[in-house]
């Protein structure tokens, strides 16, 4: 057996893969590479499989991802602008208004009147928190848990108003 096509034993670590290339000759010696893929790491596969099922239901988790903006967005408005809450008080009163302009054009009975009323006290109670985290910071006293309660109600109200496929 020739020496250039003889293996040697060079011993590598766990997981890496050496291919040996013999060396060329003559006018046709262009360098080429190979390319062997990894095998990702558990936590790669966990974060792909977790990234995967976020995208998937991301209809359904809508209001996950507003209540997480809105509680990154009250703590840079906190550190940033803690005035703001001044300006998003008075935004408080439009869900309520809302509801009257709707209720006199359109009025409503029973179910629907309560889901309205239903839906409109939440939008408050929302920019209410918003408006007191701004001026407060998201984590002082009891404004974690409000938001808490906030983000369980919108989510399951959601999954009950929203059309399923």
């Amino acid at each position: 057996m020739s020496s250039r096509t003889r293996t040697r034993s060079v011993k590598t670590a766990a997981g890496i893969h050496t291919v040996r290339i013999p060396r060329q000759r003559g006018r046709r010696s262009d360098p080429f590479v190979i390319v062997v893929p990894e095998r990702p790491s558990l936590t790669r596969e966990a974060l792909g499989f977790l990234g995967r099922g976020l995208w998937h239901f991301r209809r359904a988790l809508a209001p996950t991802g507003l209540s997480v903006l809105a509680f990154l967005v009250a703590g840079l408005l906190h550190l940033i602008a803690w005035w703001s809450a001044l300006v998003l008080a008075p935004v408080a009163a439009v869900p309520v208004g809302w509801l009257l302009v709707m209720q006199r054009r359109r009025p409503a009975h029973k179910a629907a009147l309560a889901w309205r009323i239903g839906l409109a006290a939440l939008a408050t109670l929302a920019v209410v928190w918003l408006a007191l985290a701004a001026g407060f910071g998201p984590l002082a006293g009891p404004l974690v848990l409000l938001w808490l309660l906030i983000w369980i109600a919108a989510q399951t109200a959601w999954l009950i108003i929203r059309p399923s496929r």
